[in-house]
Formats: structure tokens, sequence, C-alpha cells
């Protein structure tokens, strides 16, 4: 009987993201329909981008052909490199700074943008030897980059971010206006 118990408290655990992180969403990106965006913002201010589950790459069992993190001719966030326990170094971003570019296997290019301002402390080369974790594991294994707020921007950060319920709310009202005939 106690294994049984026991069985059940372990499949009832939060999962890591869930008991560390607090999620917050960027909802169609610069515009671009369900182009949206997941930023995990852990409680030592350090912030992970992935792509929102709705993100159109997670959707219709696409297929990524490359990731690449050559931003321009001059600026590659593969040659961000931070030091020191203040992370000197690191590329100072916007909140509408491009990280990466996705394309997938039919063409179709998504731009991956950071969301937040801070300084970029890495980006995730794993993705690009193994472009199915984006796929398989947005919000762990393939997330895209990870962001350091200023100490004195990190509470302010979030206000231009949806919490799980609006995301939620602006996800239902999506699909509602979807299914509705033209």
């Amino acid at each position: 009987m106690e294994s049984v118990e026991h069985e059940d408290t372990k499949t009832n655990a939060p999962s890591v993201i869930d008991r560390y992180y607090t999620c917050w969403y960027r909802a169609d990106m610069k515009g671009k329909p369900c182009e949206d965006h997941c930023i995990l913002q852990h409680s030592n201010r350090i912030c992970v981008i992935t792509l929102a589950e709705t993100h159109p790459i997670l959707q219709n069992g696409r297929t990524i052909k490359s990731i690449n993190y050559q931003i321009s001719n001059g600026c590659s966030r593969l040659e961000n490199k931070v030091s020191g326990k203040s992370k000197r170094g690191g590329q100072f971003l916007t909140d509408f700074a491009p990280l990466c570019r996705i394309t997938c296997t039919d063409e179709t290019e998504y731009t991956i943008y950071s969301c937040i301002r801070g300084r970029l402390l890495e980006v995730n080369e794993n993705i690009l030897e193994t472009p199915n974790l984006l796929l398989e594991k947005p919000s762990t294994e393939g997330y895209i980059a990870v962001i350091l707020p200023k100490f004195e921007e990190s509470k302010s950060i979030t206000e231009n971010l949806l919490n799980r319920d609006e995301f939620e709310n602006i996800v239902s009202k999506r699909s509602s206006a979807q299914s509705q005939p033209s």
C-alpha cells in the first residue's frame, strides 16, 4: 500500500521549470502571428529564452533544416564570450535583438528574438548539432539562449511580457478566431 502512495507522489512532483522558474511570454513577436516566445525567469534574475509551445516551428510536424546564430556580417552570437563574476564581455541585447535564425525544411525562416534587455551569457550550441532538441525539449535542452538582465531592470523586464493566464487567453482568442468561418 505504501509503494502505491510513493509512486503517486513521484508522478505529481513539479518539474524543475515549475519549481524554480517563472514563465513569461511574448506573443506575436514583432507583429508576426503565432511567433510566440517563452522567457523562463529564475529567482537569481537569469532568463532562459525558449520557444513557446504555440510557435509555428513546434506545430504541424515541422523539421528544422538549420539554425544560424550569425545575425549579420559583423555579429555572431557564437562569438559571445563572458568572463568573471559580473559576466563582462557579453553582448548587450535590446528586447528586439535577434538571437538566431531557424530555417525549416519547407524553407520557412523564423527569427528568434531576445524579448528582454540584458547581457547575453550563452547560446545553446547543442541545438546546432542536434536541432531536434528544439522540437522535442524546447523549454529544457532545446533552449535558445541565456540572458542576464541588469540588476536595476530585473523587476521591470516583465512589464511588457505576459503571464501564463494572459498568454493562454490570447491563444484561446486566436483559436476561436481561426475556427470561425470567414
